[in-house]
């Protein structure tokens, strides 16, 4: 495991799940047409599925930590902060 122990790693996984899990999400609840009817401008529900959206980096975090993979982890959290970011600015 300490070969995958690289910080660009843990940017290109910490910038992807988010996205993957914010398609999961809406193709799991049909959330397309809802989205396509009233527009992305729907900055409450957005907001919510970006805050979603970053629990599955937050696992990912502390499978990383406990099997002492430390920059994977620091990684991670840094490719994380664009959607804490934006959801944030979504709220405001």
């Amino acid at each position: 495991m300490q070969r995958f122990d690289k910080y660009w790693i843990g940017i290109v996984l910490g910038l992807l799940m988010p996205a993957l899990f914010i398609i999961v999400y809406i193709n799991q609840f049909h959330l397309w047409y809802t989205f396509q009817t009233f527009g992305w401008a729907l900055s409450a529900t957005f907001s919510k599925l970006l805050q979603v959206s970053v629990f599955p980096n937050l696992a990912l975090v502390f499978v990383f930590y406990t099997t002492d993979t430390w920059r994977l982890s620091k990684g991670v959290l840094i490719g994380a902060m664009p959607y804490i970011i934006a959801a944030i600015a979504c709220t405001l």
